[in-house]
């Protein structure tokens, strides 16, 4: 059984889809510290030609309490007008901006004010639109593996979900240690997303930003076609870049 795991983000790039996709379970990590100007409460999208911020307020955001002990600020209409409105200049020209203004508004209308919650919410919204089946449960589901640290974190999981493989994104080939995994009788690897090239506008071409701009630009065959367009690194490299600001 292969297992993945990531932390929660809000309307994270490609790869992180094709994790969820690549396993047999995938956990998003809700009992973990949150981390401020991080993937957890913000992304990437294109305006202008250039990548921007857009995300979500918190309340009290610290970095000593865990993501299921933070909820997201108030939401009022104003608020949410005044997203809307970067989304429309943003993207109102792209192809499917349909399609992603209402993706969007389907995450918005939920009641769940804990952040891991809409966090939660938000991922599952999108892998139904990507047609991804994967069971998705939380980290904070297992009692007492918090207790843990790092990569011992992963073995107990592995352990008791019956898991041989377990796949990470790129970013974290630095944290893991083949050989240690091994000894678990775990099989470790790293997703890499190959280079995914799309038209956007009339500007040159601007990677990595939040599956929301994948959406703008591409239709939902074409997107989920996508998925499929990455490597599984099972050994050490001599070198390897990280996908530019997505973990």
């Amino acid at each position: 059984m292969i297992l993945a795991a990531n932390q929660p983000y809000f309307l994270p790039y490609i790869g992180y889809w094709q994790l969820i996709r690549a396993a047999d379970v995938f956990l998003i990590g809700d009992d973990y510290q949150y981390k401020t100007r991080s993937w957890i409460s913000r992304n990437r999208i294109l305006q202008k030609g250039k990548p921007v911020w857009f995300g979500i307020e918190i309340e009290k955001a610290s970095c000593s309490r865990l993501c299921t002990e933070l909820h997201l600020a108030p939401v009022n209409c104003a608020n949410w007008k005044k997203k809307r409105n970067i989304l429309y200049d943003a993207y109102h020209k792209a192809p499917y901006y349909r399609d992603g203004i209402r993706l969007v508004e389907e995450i918005r209308d939920c009641d769940e004010t804990v952040l891991s919650e809409f966090l939660l919410h938000s991922i599952r919204t999108v892998c139904r639109y990507l047609q991804i089946g994967t069971p998705i449960a939380r980290t904070s589901d297992f009692e007492g593996n918090g207790a843990y640290r790092r990569q011992e974190r992963i073995y107990d999981l592995c352990r008791r979900l019956g898991a041989d493989t377990y796949i990470n994104p790129i970013g974290g080939m630095a944290l893991y240690d083949f050989a240690k995994f091994r000894q678990q009788g775990i099989t470790l690897k790293f997703l890499r997303a190959d280079e995914i090239v799309y038209k956007q506008f009339d500007d040159s071409f601007i990677p990595n930003l939040s599956i929301l701009d994948l959406i703008m630009f591409n239709s939902r065959e074409e997107v989920i076609s996508m998925l499929d367009r990455y490597n599984l690194i099972t050994g050490p490299q001599v070198s390897d870049k990280t996908e530019e600001g997505q973990p």
